[in-house]
């Protein structure tokens, strides 16, 4: 196990809470840093089992997050943005519970979800009819409605519109209640689809968050993909496949696992886009080309870059001139660690989450590997101070 070694006096980190007297060294690095107004590192943090497992914040997150609010050697406010591959909801509901659970004020501005970066991609899609996966009954529309798409369905739409499209799952009351239906007549115990899918070309896929009914919606996508967007039409002849203009395929998340409160990992989306492409594949001989976000992909990182840079001018006051240290805290190996480190960020794995040690080492190495998150930060501030004395 990788025990954290402090580089500043053993005092300095028992009196950082209440920034008690400390060494001469400790106090000059506090001038230094407060003369610069700014931190000489920043964090970015992924979300499960990092901070949190399953409902529960882990009580090693909510210390580390407080010593980046100051009480930490340096005496500074430190800079942080949380990165998740999570998602199904609004950025500002998931920070409100985020800091009702880790004590600590957490803003949209410092929060970025697996469907986050849609945002960047809304003029694209307007004002066209785009199909929604993910999440439970309507919050995801809700979501996608949120950030700007104006004509956002789900497969539960589709299942209201025409329940013979799969056959194999009844709609819920509350499920019904999440579709866009119209009741005919208030004594009529029949509803009309506020969308005749059959006159309405869906231009994209966008699967925001986890899927909750697998079967139905590799169902639905195969229809969309193999009918031009027209749910019912004749399926695309498989000579004319090729040279076809194809429905845009996008997913958000590539975890095939994450993190919850079960002992063991939790399938994730990445599954599920493996779960459809096998479909696919068998039926066409080839999987269909689709757009990846989320950790670790670059255009994640990428957005994510501009995140922390607006955070930093917020705390700051006014323009970066000076990128601090960028240190990535995560759980997992093949979407945190190796996205730091294709981003030239600094990457720490901790054990509190998907990594196991004792499956061995992990294929993508970070800078360093620790416990868990407090461990990480205090080994990170330690690690600046020690550049700054030297």
């Amino acid at each position: 196990m990788a025990s954290f070694v402090s580089l500043t006096p053993s005092r300095v980190w028992k009196s950082a809470p209440s920034l008690r007297p400390v060494s001469h060294c400790s106090r000059w690095l506090q001038h230094q840093a407060h003369s610069a107004k700014r931190s000489p590192l920043a964090f970015a943090f992924d979300i499960d089992g990092v901070l949190i497992r399953g409902p529960s914040a882990l009580p090693a997150a909510q210390r580390a997050l407080k010593l980046l609010e100051g009480a930490n050697p340096l005496g500074v406010k430190i800079p942080y943005i949380l990165i998740t591959n999570g998602g199904g909801e609004s950025e500002d509901a998931r920070c409100r519970k985020l800091t009702k659970l880790l004590q600590v004020d957490i803003k949209p501005t410092q929060y970025i979800q697996a469907h986050t970066i849609l945002k960047s991609v809304v003029d694209k899609y307007a004002d066209e009819p785009v199909l929604v996966l993910g999440g439970v009954n309507d919050t995801i529309r809700k979501v996608a409605e949120g950030y700007g798409f104006k004509r956002a369905y789900t497969t539960l739409d589709v299942l209201a519109w025409n329940p013979a499209v799969w056959p194999f799952h009844t709609l819920s009351e509350s499920e019904r209640a999440s579709t866009k239906v119209l009741k005919r007549c208030s004594d009529l115990p029949h509803h009309s689809p506020q969308v005749d899918f059959s006159k309405t070309p869906i231009r994209a896929i966008l699967v925001f968050h986890d899927p909750r009914n697998w079967a139905l919606d590799v169902q639905v996508i195969y229809d969309v993909i193999m009918s031009r967007g027209i749910i019912g039409a004749p399926y695309i002849h498989p000579n004319e496949y090729a040279s076809s203009p194809k429905i845009d395929l996008v997913f958000c998340n590539p975890d095939l696992v994450w993190r919850s409160d079960f002992a063991r990992p939790r399938l994730g989306q990445g599954a599920f886009r493996e779960a459809f492409q096998a479909v696919f594949k068998s039926f066409t001989g080839t999987t269909y080309p689709y757009i990846q976000y989320g950790k670790p992909t670059k255009a994640t990182y990428d957005f994510a870059t501009q995140v922390l840079t607006d955070r930093l001018a917020e705390i700051q006051g006014g323009p970066v001139h000076e990128a601090p240290s960028v240190y990535m805290v995560g759980d997992n190996p093949e979407s945190d660690i190796v996205g730091a480190n294709a981003a030239g960020w600094n990457s720490i794995l901790v054990r509190t989450g998907v990594y196991d040690p004792e499956a061995g080492p992990p294929k993508h190495k970070p800078t360093m590997e620790v416990e868990d998150v407090e461990e990480a930060v205090k080994w990170a501030i330690d690690r600046e101070m020690q550049k700054l004395r030297s």
